[in-house]
């Protein structure tokens, strides 16, 4: 009776075992995130008042659109950003977990003027990037724009939501 069970449950294992290897694997599709116009902003010099750019802009002011913000996204145009609006202005830190685009990532103070900013993020790192003082608002560009756009502390940004 024994060999016979233990026959039994060998052959029922060796099934199931059988059966798992076949059956096709699954896999798992994500949609991708696509950009979602929220609002526009323009960057302006502060000594001159000339503008240095326009930018259709995402939004991210709730704590889940804070945190996740450009994290899992393959790509955004030198014409589009993130604007993070935080409740209070205090001292910010970013990271790059999860994001694949390396950004320049830009502290704005509550009058709007650029405070800080983080040029040539590394994607991916999770070092911690301060804003170094007390902001409000952040916003993320591709890389090298800060560059190439000569943005220096001061500058000012005026933003309106769709």
């Amino acid at each position: 009776m024994v060999k016979t069970l233990a026959s039994i449950l060998l052959a029922l294992s060796l099934f199931v075992s059988l059966a798992c290897k076949n059956e096709p694997k699954r896999t798992v599709k994500t949609e991708p995130i696509v950009f979602k116009k929220e609002g526009e902003l323009t960057i302006r010099k502060q000594k001159v008042d000339t503008l240095i750019t326009s930018l259709d802009i995402e939004i991210a002011e709730t704590p889940y659109e804070t945190q996740t913000g450009l994290m899992y996204r393959e790509s955004m145009n030198d014409n589009q950003a993130m604007l993070f609006i935080f409740p209070d202005e205090q001292i910010h830190n970013f990271y790059m977990k999860n994001t694949a685009i390396a950004l320049d990532i830009i502290y704005i103070k509550k009058d709007l003027t650029i405070a800080s900013f983080q040029e040539n993020t590394v994607p991916y790192d999770e070092r911690g990037l301060s804003s170094q003082v007390p902001i409000k608002y952040v916003l993320e560009v591709n890389a090298g724009l800060a560059q190439k756009w000569l943005l220096e502390i001061g500058d000012k940004i005026v933003f309106q939501k769709n």
